[in-house]
């Protein structure tokens, strides 16, 4: 190996294993974010019923809602229902400054129960692109920092490997640990490098004015005024004052099928009222993406009280370029063959980042127990917390959902709230629990810490299913009989999650590890390869 490729080891090696837990946790969640609204609709109950069978009348079911909701607000809007989605979407602010959301049944108007869980896109999604970290914006800047170092991974995997197609139909898993992990991550490096490449170079696009907020201020200077000029252009707002008069609301679904007018072919997806009850007043329709690729920004504004046209946007060339990288990352259009290859390829991801670590375990066991070492012992409580431990977490996230009653309050946390926590206190609680089960045996592998952690993860998906049939009444048979897929199809994963998870925890006891003598063998022919490190 030449000194360029051995510098690209080196860097691909520990790229991977100083950034690899984040890595990991962000593939995971982005992977969960691709059903995060079929995780809504299983883990909020009272949204389990069935769309609209005519298009929503705003004005005879929302209007009446909106008043039950938040009388005297200063603005409201709702998200129609779509094809992933049987419910509106209400958002409300308060005259005291309240901001209030809840979902409404689009046939009758009901108002239906607040359900008391953030569920995937309040959860799952967030976590994939900020990791819940507020302060100061370090979420974004951690999940920047871990996308340019996969793109480092991905370029320095491709370079030190001399033969990367012949590794591609190479995978013996009934070799060593160290071998089988190698083949592993090399099959699903190579098979799902165009979508890894290409959803870690999007991420890091879609938030372009955080990380490089220059490319703006060059042409439109630096400050708050500055940087609402060019929001404004973007992404388009219209904005005009209240009267302080009232004022009569005209017919919003007058104001929507002129916008569909507008928009051949198009379909409203979003309305929000500003100033309701003042003669200001006035209406932004926003058309649906959900049979394009790009997240189109086209809106309308229409005067609240004559229903004219005020002012169109539609997103110049550039911004459309943006948006629809946008799209191809967040997949929100309708495309089921296409959600479920995101979905695949995702966990390839997660597979790929997972035996990266397991290949540099086993190929540096020998060496630091010899040399007293602690790299390895402490790495591997930190893959095990980072692999099996977070997919324990989600299950107990799943499991605690259908335990605790809506109005449950603790220490102050609602029900929302208190799901989080155990989602984080079952995370951390993994971390721990591979430290003490690899503290019991040194120099040895923590097969116990993985064992057992695939076992509770088994458990706790079966669990999960079961919970679900009895809290709800809506066991697999229901569900498959009236066709409501989304929730068999979760309960179905996750009966598949917990057959892998056992076959996992009864296969960690066969896999043979390096003996002695195959160690230098394998050593050398790695460094032959071009191996990873």
């Amino acid at each position: 190996m030449g000194p360029f490729r051995r510098a690209m080891a080196w860097l691909h090696t520990w790229a991977g294993v100083v950034i690899g837990s984040v890595l990991f946790a962000i593939f995971w969640m982005g992977t969960l974010t691709v059903f995060d609204q079929e995780f809504d609709r299983w883990m909020q109950p009272g949204t389990r019923i069935a769309a609209p069978a005519a298009p929503v009348s705003l004005d005879r079911t929302v209007l009446p809602a909106v008043t039950a909701l938040a009388d005297g607000n200063l603005q409201w809007g709702v998200r129609f229902p779509d094809e992933r989605t049987a419910h509106l979407r209400l958002f409300a602010r308060k005259a005291d400054g309240e901001f209030v959301t809840r979902a409404v049944d689009g046939t009758t108007g009901t108002l239906i129960a607040e359900q008391g869980s953030l569920a995937g896109t309040g959860f799952f999604f967030p976590f994939h692109f900020h990791l819940h970290i507020d302060w100061l914006g370090l979420g974004y800047w951690l999940v920047g920092l871990a996308g340019m170092a996969m793109l480092v991974l991905l370029v320095s995997g491709v370079i030190i490997h001399k033969k990367i197609f012949a590794d591609f139909f190479l995978f013996r898993p009934k070799k060593y640990l160290q071998r089988a992990s190698l083949d592993l991550h090399n099959l699903t490096g190579v098979l799902g490098l165009p979508f890894h490449f290409l959803i870690t170079l999007s991420g890091l696009i879609i938030f372009v004015q955080i990380y490089f907020p220059q490319a703006y201020e060059g042409a439109y200077g630096t400050g708050k005024q500055a940087q609402a000029a060019f929001q404004i252009e973007a992404i388009g707002r219209y904005t005009r004052p209240r009267l302080e008069q009232p004022g009569q609301l005209a017919s919003l679904d007058a104001m929507v099928a002129e916008a569909e007018r507008l928009w051949p072919g198009g379909k409203a997806t979003f309305v929000r009222v500003w100033h309701p009850g003042d003669a200001g007043a006035y209406v932004e329709v926003r058309r649906s993406y959900a049979h394009e690729v790009t997240m189109n920004l086209d809106q309308l504004y229409f005067d609240g009280q004559t229903g004219a046209l005020l002012y169109r946007f539609e997103a110049r060339p550039v911004v459309g370029v943006h948006r629809f990288i946008s799209g191809m990352h967040f997949i929100q259009f309708n495309h089921w063959g296409l959600r479920w290859l995101y979905f695949l390829a995702g966990l390839s991801g997660c597979v790929m980042i997972a035996t990266g670590f397991l290949f540099w375990l086993e190929s540096r066991r020998a060496s630091h127990a010899k040399k007293g070492l602690s790299g390895v012992r402490v790495v591997e409580a930190l893959t095990v917390g980072s692999v099996s431990g977070i997919v324990l977490a989600t299950m107990a996230y799943l499991v605690v959902n259908r335990l605790l009653p809506l109005d449950t309050h603790f220490a102050g946390q609602a029900r929302a709230e208190l799901e989080v926590w155990v989602f984080y206190l079952v995370w951390l609680g993994t971390f721990f629990h591979a430290a003490w089960r690899r503290a019991e045996a040194p120099g040895q592998p923590a097969r116990r810490a993985w064992s057992e952690q695939c076992w509770a993860i088994a458990a706790l998906a079966l669990l999960a299913v079961v919970l679900n049939a009895v809290t709800t009444g809506d066991h697999l048979v229901r569900t498959l009989m009236r066709g409501d897929w989304q929730v068999a199809g979760l309960d179905l994963m996750l009966l598949l999650g917990a057959a892998l998870a056992a076959w996992a925890a009864v296969r960690i006891k066969q896999v043979r590890q390096n003996k002695p003598g195959t160690r230098a063998k394998a050593a050398a022919a790695n460094k032959t390869e071009g191996a990873r490190g």
